[in-house]
């Protein structure tokens, strides 16, 4: 038996359009490599989180976000109105430097350390891959 690609996003299409018409309120996936949540909120859609486990470099000056899933990159949530921040910008590690789309599907990208955002390794609106850099944050020495 061949394993599922929890990265794919046609899988996770599936999976939330399947929770949906269920009538299940969420599902979470734990492997070695990563971790996946899918919440199903009602009205506003599904929500998604993904965790991968990101090796760095001991005494790295810098992290980089990398995409977990394949999609459309934006820095911005798209119904936002709010004017771009500039870079470089300081992160805490829970904050949300980008986001990953598919169709309905908006995965938030969060920093995961604390630093500054120093600068974007794909373009706004760019077809990203699995595991694509997408944002580099230089830590603290």
């Amino acid at each position: 038996m061949s394993s599922i690609d929890f990265s794919d996003p046609a899988t996770i299409a599936f999976l939330t359009d399947a929770l949906t018409a269920a009538g299940v309120d969420g599902l979470e996936i734990s492997r070695p490599g990563g971790q996946l949540r899918i919440f199903v909120a009602g009205n506003g859609g599904a929500r998604i989180s993904s965790a991968e486990a990101t090796p760095h470099a001991p005494g790295s000056a810098s992290a980089v976000v990398k995409a977990p899933m394949a999609g459309r990159f934006c820095v911005e949530h798209p119904a936002t109105s709010a004017e771009p921040q500039n870079l470089p910008r300081s992160v805490s590690d829970a904050d949300i430097v980008g986001f990953v789309g598919v169709g309905h599907i908006l995965l938030p990208l969060r920093a995961g350390r604390s630093g500054v955002l120093t600068r974007l390794l794909a373009e706004p609106g760019a077809l990203v891959g699995f595991g694509d850099p997408l944002v580099e944050i230089e830590l603290p020495s």
